[in-house]
């Protein structure tokens, strides 16, 4: 079939991509030229146009004529033009609905997803280290190996890997559910939903809640956070609970490194060296290795291997006699568990942009940072997502500390905020960065971070 896929942007790429696979003649066009998107999207398009996918960018009148049927984002307004011209042609549409179906088809092993507002990415990291551990071959999708995983998930079944596992792990981001909403899933669990994203539901908590339920309703077993059984248990009754410290299915209790898990009649302890919200996601990591069939010493062996995850607490070395600690954490609660871990030490904090393509609750941020005693909070006005410089982002996060004790620095980029973080410490202080970019584009990130911590370093020794 001749397909035109409208738009270039995060839906539209993996669709077009897959189609362009299963043989299809396919079309991506966009208002926009190629040079205008983010280079890692840029390069996802010339990669998509040498494997056969026709890019018609920057067209403001393309035309429906010649194409079988299309393909059009759910953020497409149906006043466009291009919405006008599909819905007065005889054009098959294709829904999200069928796409994701298309994608099941192609995956015939069993899928366990993972979502929620935060510790997703990191339960999904700890379940395919449990899963590896048992001597499974694991597919494993997240954020961790590309912001958007649907667009991973699509490389893997381009690239074959869906015909090397025997089990696949999908974090699933309330986008990629939008998207593969039909998916068969074997397992699915919920870590936990927050105010977070509200921007891209139009304010409304009720429609967050309601896109990441979609998990429950394509899941054979549903496993959730007891923080969501009131939500739960009106869809589900058949769903699994664990938590820490709560008489649940699959209790956790935290002792001197070392973590205890209780289920039903059984319970067993594993070594355990991780910190703050690691705890919890590895409750959740075992509930679903151990409804799958994963066996105890599996669990134990990985869990006392496990060392963290990139940009969660990632601890990058010591640079001039501090050591340096990169986190992900963004919302209020993964904030303050992170703050109350370095409670006593002496902290230079560094902040990327709070806002991605939801926009933030940033005096939020700085209320919170003003409990506790830092020597300085230095921002970052980089919006990496609109690549513009939003000074008044930062200043939202500093105006609203009122600890008189923390110094207040504001800066045009997270690679300037990282070198005066130098300027304000001395060796035996920890350098904290926090902010949501490291996991929205961690390469991108991390070695703007890097360039300005070695910079830094030799600057102000």
């Amino acid at each position: 079939m001749n397909y035109l896929v409208v738009g270039a942007g995060n839906a539209s790429r993996p669709v077009a991509r897959l189609l362009n696979y299963l043989g299809h003649d396919v079309v991506v066009t966009d208002l926009k030229d190629i040079s205008e998107f983010k280079i890692e999207f840029q390069r996802s398009l010339i990669e998509m146009e040498k494997e056969g996918v026709r890019l018609d960018m920057a067209n403001k009148n393309p035309s429906v004529e010649g194409f079988d049927a299309v393909y059009m984002p759910p953020t497409l307004p149906e006043t466009a033009p291009i919405a006008q011209k599909i819905y007065e042609s005889d054009l098959k549409i294709l829904t999200n609905e069928e796409f994701s179906k298309i994608v099941n088809d192609l995956i015939d092993v069993d899928i366990i997803g993972i979502t929620g507002t935060m510790g997703k990415t990191t339960t999904t990291f700890i379940t395919t280290s449990l899963f590896k551990q048992a001597g499974y071959k694991v597919w494993s999708c997240s954020s961790l190996v590309n912001n958007l995983v649907s667009e991973a998930i699509v490389d893997g079944i381009v690239k074959g890997k869906v015909n090397e596992c025997d089990i696949a792990i999908f974090e699933l981001p309330h986008g990629t559910i939008g998207l593969l909403n039909k998916l068969n899933i074997k397992i699915g669990l919920l870590t936990n939903i927050a105010e977070d994203h509200l921007s891209e539901f139009g304010g409304s908590l009720e429609k967050y809640q309601k896109r990441k339920l979609l998990l429950q309703a394509m899941s054979e077993i549903f496993i959730s956070n007891n923080s969501c059984h009131d939500i739960i248990e009106k869809v589900r009754d058949d769903a699994i609970f664990y938590a820490l410290d709560e008489d649940v299915d699959f209790k956790g209790t935290v002792g001197d490194k070392s973590l205890t898990i209780a289920y039903g009649d059984n319970e067993f302890t594993t070594p355990f060296n991780m910190m703050s919200y690691f705890f919890e996601n590895s409750v959740a990591a075992a509930s679903i290795a151990l409804t799958y069939g994963v066996n105890e010493k599996d669990i134990i062996d990985a869990l006392k291997a496990f060392k963290g995850l990139p940009a969660h607490m990632e601890d990058v070395g010591e640079y001039n006699g501090r050591k340096v600690i990169l986190d992900s954490a963004f919302l209020y609660d993964g904030m303050k568990i992170t703050l109350d871990y370095f409670k006593d030490d002496s902290v230079v904090l560094f902040l990327d942009h709070f806002d991605t393509l939801s926009v933030r609750d940033k005096a939020e941020v700085g209320n919170l940072i003003s409990e506790y005693n830092l020597k300085a909070v230095i921002a970052s006005g980089f919006n990496e997502v609109t690549q513009a410089v939003e000074m008044d982002a930062a200043n939202e996060i500093l105006d609203a500390i009122t600890n008189i004790n923390i110094e207040k620095v504001a800066v045009e980029t997270i690679e300037k905020a990282a070198e005066l973080t130098f300027k304000y410490s001395e060796p035996g202080d920890v350098i904290l960065h926090m902010g949501p970019l490291i996991a929205y584009d961690r390469l991108t990130t991390v070695d703007k971070i890097i360039k300005g911590l070695e910079r830094g370093s030799k600057k102000y020794e």
